[in-house]
């Protein structure tokens, strides 16, 4: 086929609108981050007693957070799994399974029964069905990256790629509103017994919801050229690791920056609040949800600057400023005052806002569109695991061991690491699709 052939071919195809693109790609990160965080927010409150039956609390806490870990561990084949199908077949069907996987394995484990019920079976299936959660996950973020980049104008990128960066604002929003609502209505028995489960089983409604959006998609402009000039890896996998594995790893070491912010934040936050600060569940959800308020106001901001300026000053910026937050922690949040407390989330949710924007137009554009499903997916994934995945688990260890300084330590360091990162990158900004 002829140049112009092709062109008149790409320009007669059909085109997402802006609408479809932006609500097709938010909403499935929105269930990813409202599926991730409702099982963060039981990991602090319930799994250790319902499914561990270690009597020490402190071991149930443990053994709660290392299932939280398992998901990460299982991103990264999912990023495998789904990129080798989204850079051979297509965004669209990819996205769709991706989100039944990750949809199915969360609604199974609100329905699971506890240690109680069938003994070592119990936390056997928890890991597996968190393992499954993890692998649908793996292939989320990235087909939604590239469903919002790969549609939008050249300048305007980073704008289209905050569509799925909006989504964690809302997930988190709508998984710490239910259980919020849940501690409000329900007694502590009821709430321990099955009111933990309802935000789980509630997560199939947004699936469908999901699901119904994205089957209205056409395939990317991007990829359809690329299918017509035949451009496809025989294996995106191997290809990536081979030519594209130094984007892969500054991409992922970017990413951790976004993670310990996130999780510090809000899982370990969370526990502490409750169990060290004497907040009640509500009353630290309740400072959780306005915190969340200063991620959802950053994150256009950042998408903004990010197009007007460059990605790596954005990003440079906000590792810096989260270098300096590790050092508020101790101060902010040792004393118990609510102000001081809301201060501390607010200021660290919002560097996660400003972090994390830039990042659903510079993962795409660091890989070409032959192995951009794997490679942005694989980069995002394994940030998961070094940013993540233990930060839980790590944070009450350290807070044990030398005091909330020494978390706050952790997060500084994270920042340095992603800091590192970005300064190791290009910019991208003028990168062509």
């Amino acid at each position: 086929m002829s140049t112009a052939s092709l062109a008149a071919a790409s320009e007669q195809a059909p085109v997402n609108s802006t609408a479809r693109v932006a609500v097709a790609s938010f909403i499935g990160t929105a269930i990813e981050f409202y599926d991730f965080y409702v099982y963060a927010t039981a990991a602090a409150l319930v799994i250790g007693p319902v499914f561990f039956p270690q009597t020490d609390p402190t071991a149930q806490m443990l053994s709660a957070f290392v299932t939280f870990g398992i998901a990460f561990l299982a991103r990264p084949l999912g990023s495998a799994l789904f990129g080798h199908f989204g850079d051979r077949i297509g965004r669209k069907s990819t996205l769709v399974a991706s989100l039944l996987l990750m949809g199915l394995s969360t609604t199974l484990i609100g329905l699971l029964p506890g240690y109680d019920s069938i003994g070592a079976w119990a936390p056997a299936l928890l890991c597996l069905l968190r393992f499954g959660q993890g692998l649908g996950l793996g292939g989320e973020w990235g087909g939604a990256a590239l469903l919002a980049t790969e549609n939008a104008p050249k300048h305007r990128r980073a704008w289209f790629g905050m569509f799925p960066q909006m989504g964690p604002s809302i997930g988190f929003l709508c998984a710490n509103g239910l259980f919020l609502s849940l501690a409000m209505l329900l007694s502590e028995e009821q709430f321990r017994s099955w009111g933990w489960r309802v935000p789980f089983i509630l997560s199939a409604l947004l699936v469908v919801v999901g699901l119904y959006v994205r089957l209205k998609l056409a395939e990317t402009p991007v990829f359809a050229k690329a299918m017509e000039r035949q451009e496809r890896s025989s294996l995106p996998i191997a290809e990536l690791f081979a030519h594209h594995w130094r984007p892969v790893v500054l991409g992922a070491l970017a990413m951790v920056v976004c993670y310990a912010l996130f999780y510090i934040s809000t899982v370990f936050s969370l526990s502490f609040g409750v169990t060290s600060l004497g907040y009640t569940r509500e009353q630290f959800l309740g400072l959780l949800c306005f915190a969340v308020l200063f991620m959802a106001a950053a994150t256009p901001i950042s998408a903004w600057l990010s197009d007007r300026f460059g990605r790596r000053p954005v990003l440079i910026a906000g590792c810096l400023a989260a270098i300096l937050s590790g050092f508020a922690m101790q101060p902010l949040l040792s004393q118990g005052s609510s102000v001081e407390v809301a201060i501390f989330l607010a200021l660290e949710l919002f560097l996660m806002g400003v972090t994390f924007a830039p990042m659903g137009a510079l993962l795409p554009e660091l890989f070409p569109t032959r192995v951009r499903y794997t490679g942005a997916s694989a980069a995002y994934n394994l940030g998961g695991i070094l940013g993540a995945s233990l930060a839980p688990y790590a944070a009450q260890k350290l807070v044990s061991l030398g005091g909330l300084s020494w978390v706050g330590g952790y997060v500084s360091v994270a920042a340095a690491v992603s800091l590192i990162a970005v300064l190791c990158l290009h910019e991208t900004r003028e990168q062509e699709l």
